[in-house]
This record gives structure tokens, sequence and C-alpha cells, in this order.
């Protein structure tokens, strides 16, 4: 799994128990996904289906420095099924995992649309490997 995006641990991002808020972290990850799912069907117009089990594992913190992952799990005819991790970066701990999350493609009037992709592409300028 490729960890493209970091984020750092800021007050704001707190729960009154002084951890992460889920909700927050649950907002970066669909914008990571969506972002992958951009690139790799080289459309800006996808949107969310479907989120399978969320699995928190662990906690972070105030200062902490998280790293979000996301890897194609299968390309379908209109969509894109992703996994998701989430890690201290330090640590290596894991936070969070997501074993599916759909990212469905659409047309610019936002109809289902097949993308015609069947395997991640690392296309310069659009994804480095």
């Amino acid at each position: 799994m490729r960890f493209h995006t970091r984020k750092w641990i800021k007050p704001e991002d707190l729960n009154p128990n002084y951890s992460l808020f889920g909700g927050r972290l649950l907002e970066w990850i669909d914008e990571e996904a969506a972002l992958y799912a951009i690139i790799q069907l080289d459309n800006r117009h996808i949107v969310t289906k479907y989120i399978a089990e969320i699995d928190f594992k662990s906690s972070a913190h105030q200062g902490d420095v998280i790293e979000i992952g996301v890897e194609p799990v299968k390309f379908g005819k209109t969509s894109l099924t992703l996994r998701c991790e989430v890690r201290n970066m330090m640590t290596r701990e894991t936070i969070i995992t997501i074993e599916k999350i759909v990212m469905v493609n659409l047309d610019p009037e936002g109809n289902v649309q097949p993308h015609g992709k069947t395997k991640v592409e690392y296309v310069e300028g659009r994804l480095n490997s």
C-alpha cells in the first residue's frame, strides 16, 4: 500500500477525549479515496457509493502525524473499489482500516458512466510510482 497523504493532528481535529475525532478522519479518507479515483479514472466526476466496515484499531492525538494509504482492490465497469489504511507515521501503528470503499464514475450530468480502466496506471504527471 502506498501512503500518499500526511495529516498533522491539530486541536481542532480532536474529540472531547482529546483524541482524533473519527468523523474528521473519515472526511480525510473520503477525500483521499476520491482523489485516488479521480487520478486513476482520469475523471473529476466521481462519487462515493459505499464504505464498508470501519475498524478503528488505535487512536491518534494532538501533534501526531498520520499517513493515509489507499490501494485498488477491483476495477468494475463503472466503479473502482479501494482499500484504506491509516497509520501513525512515526510508530507505524495502524489507526483504522477500511476493506472496501466503492467510488463510482459519472458523466458531467451526474449519470453513471463506464470508465474503461482495468488496472492501475502510473502515468507521468498524474501519479508518480
